[in-house]
């Protein structure tokens, strides 16, 4: 049986692939692993079923056999880890990969997270306009740092990893910021991952569930 993954059954980033099992789509895809998906509601999530599997009643999460796993992160790890392709077989490389997958989600995530959550629930908000630059600037504290690093390599540490692929899924969140473009080597990289087939099959599974929901019956 193949692993059964969850997903919002309506997509609050209207289809743009923003949604965290996206991350677990494209890993399945870049291994080659068929999956399937059970969409939830929002009151679902909340409900004892999911919260079973999930105990912060969000999505995704994994199920394959008696295994049940919850957070993005550490499902793309577990699939990298059982599959050729996103970890390296040295033992160095493998240990600096999962180091970037951490990088990721732990320091670019966060600031990010932050400004797209101001961007969005906060305008109308007293101090939005003072706030909003101090965001932007954290934010470009990291794209910095991580374009320094990065300079004009296709990936973050040899082959393409699944240190890459969370990478991207972080930083895709800024495009609708402008502050990508301030990096080009980032900008880059990111259309980089953009492009690669198992994004792009993985992108669209995402997005004809928002299509499906937009339609009606």
């Amino acid at each position: 049986m193949p692993p059964t993954i969850t997903a919002f059954e309506s997509s609050p980033d209207r289809g743009r692939g923003l949604a965290r099992d996206m991350r677990v789509r494209w890993a399945l895809e870049e291994v080659g692993q068929p999956y399937d998906v059970r969409l939830v509601s929002f009151s679902a999530m909340k409900q004892p079923a999911h919260l079973a599997l999930h105990p912060f009643g969000q999505i995704p999460t994994y199920e394959e056999g008696d295994l049940a796993l919850f957070e993005s992160g550490a499902i793309v790890l577990h699939i990298a880890e059982r599959h050729d392709g996103l970890l390296p077989v040295e033992a160095n490389a493998r240990s600096r990969t999962i180091a970037w997958m951490f990088a990721a989600l732990s320091t670019l995530e966060p600031p990010i997270v932050e400004l797209a959550m101001a961007m969005l629930f906060e305008r109308d908000k007293p101090w939005y306009e003072e706030r909003l630059p101090i965001l932007r600037d954290r934010v470009r504290v990291r794209l910095g740092e991580l374009s320094r690093r990065l300079g004009d390599a296709d990936w973050l540490d040899g082959a393409f990893s699944a240190g890459d692929l969370l990478m991207v899924t972080v930083l895709r969140r800024l495009h609708t910021s402008g502050l990508l473009d301030e990096y080009p080597n980032v900008s880059a990289y990111v259309a980089r991952g953009e492009a690669r087939p198992a994004f792009r099959r993985a992108f669209d599974a995402q997005l004809a569930v928002f299509t499906a929901a937009s339609s009606g019956p």
